[in-house]
């Protein structure tokens, strides 16, 4: 193996039947964890366990931790690779730390995905950052100073990760923050999950109508000595719930560790995978178990059914659903996913790419998704990645159907580093070339 790490994984399985009793434990969500790495830096007296183990996590603590242990002459240069919610957090994490100069940057294709709206947004604040390269997009460099103003505004229907962002550092400002959402708003739940991270070391806030207040936090004693349990992962767990809605009736899957009332967007896997026959159990020790319980209802149908969704809320389950309805052979028309055209690839033309090669009909535009109905699956299709680790991860479940190959799929290091050692645990057959 190269140091390109271009190793290829062929996914295999001797049966669609997994068995009944399966456990997998899932490490704590890197959208929570991100956020509470930010917080963590700005109020060190908080405490984490069941962090995330991903790439993404670990790229965010090791920039948190350079930055204060740098020593070499200004500016620190920080590479975060492709982690795209490390660069935009980091970015207004650094515009308010005073006396200190970085060069942040990251991958090629890093430099690929615009920050401009967050940027323009940090210096309405009074934030001092430039371009290295291109305009709007990363290597930037930043002076962190004391930022005194407070009201801001940006367009709502971006990367909820800009808004994020922005909340995330607006407590230690000195006056706060009022943030005004114009127009319709993106991914409403990772917004949510932010304010109430806040809300639970002690931060007042209000959410009305478009506009978001976060008062500074004035009185430290709400975090000292604070303990935080970060909850499991969901989007990680998707991947679990297209393998069961895949298997056979009476597989049975318990991941670890959920709440019923969770924080994160991607929880409503729960309701979504009961359109193809799989149930979702809470159990008393935070764990979930996932069974496949009966066919999905619209293969009953003579006529094979579509599945419409919106997915504005939730968009990085997209991949895994429209990979599940393909093994299932439904059609589906996903709608709500325009933020997919900037992650770590445009998702929307990998989808399109990679499923055409099995042998679907698919067809997307900036927003949306649509899968036509089919039975056939072509074998042994090569699996791009596309440097991006959802896509790794959202087609292995296929291997329950016909054997695939995976390409590049160390990939899923980014957020699930275990992934493949998980599928081997519950019998998928994975060889290395």
């Amino acid at each position: 193996m190269n140091l390109h790490l271009q190793y290829i994984s062929k996914l295999d399985t001797r049966s669609r039947s997994l068995g009944t009793k399966l456990e997998i434990s899932i490490t704590g969500s890197k959208s929570e964890t991100n956020r509470l790495l930010l917080l963590q830096a700005l109020y060190p007296t908080i405490s984490l366990e069941n962090a995330s183990n991903s790439d993404d996590s670990e790229v965010m603590e090791k920039a948190l931790q350079k930055l204060k242990t740098e020593n070499c002459q200004l500016p620190t240069e920080i590479d975060v690779h492709h982690a795209g919610t490390a660069m935009r957090f980091l970015t207004a994490y650094f515009a308010i730390q005073e006396g200190k100069e970085v060069v942040l940057t990251g991958s090629s294709r890093m430099k690929e995905r615009p920050i401009k709206i967050l940027v323009d947004a940090l210096q309405q604040l009074g934030a001092e950052i430039s371009y290295q390269e291109k305009e709007g997009f990363p290597p930037m460099k930043i002076i962190g100073k004391k930022v005194n103003k407070s009201k801001v505004s940006l367009p709502a229907n971006v990367s909820s990760q800009y808004i994020s962002a922005l909340l995330l550092i607006a407590p230690k400002l000195e006056n706060g923050l009022e943030l005004t959402l114009e127009g319709e708003i993106t991914s409403l739940p990772y917004i949510n999950m932010t304010i109430e991270l806040l809300n639970n070391i002690g931060v007042e806030t209000s959410f009305e109508e478009n506009i978001i207040k976060v008062n500074p936090l004035v009185t430290l004693s709400t975090v000292e000595g604070q303990n935080i349990t970060i909850e499991s992962d969901w989007s990680s767990a998707s991947y679990w719930f297209s393998i069961v809605a895949l298997s056979e009736i009476g597989t049975k899957i318990t991941l670890s560790s959920y709440k019923k009332n969770s924080l994160q967007g991607d929880s409503v896997l729960v309701e979504i995978y009961k359109n193809f026959g799989v149930e979702t159990v809470f159990n008393d020790d935070n764990s979930i178990t996932i069974s496949k319980i009966n066919y999905n209802i619209k293969r009953q149908s003579r006529s094979f059914g579509t599945l419409f969704l919106n997915l504005q809320s939730s968009p990085d389950i997209a991949q895994t659903i429209a990979v599940t309805c393909f093994g299932l052979g439904i059609g589906c028309h996903l709608t709500g996913l325009h933020t997919l055209k900037i992650k770590e690839t445009d998702r929307l033309e990998a989808l399109k790419n990679e499923l055409t090669k099995l042998g679907v009909t698919i067809s997307v535009t900036n927003d949306s998704l649509t899968l036509e109905s089919s039975e056939k699956i072509n074998e042994n299709c090569v699996i791009k990645t596309y440097q991006d680790h959802r896509m790794a991860m959202a087609f292995a479940p296929l291997a329950l159907r016909v054997p695939i190959i995976i390409e590049n799929a160390e990939v899923v290091s980014k957020s699930y580093p275990t992934f493949w050692d998980d599928l081997k645990s519950i019998g998928f057959t994975i060889q290395k070339e």
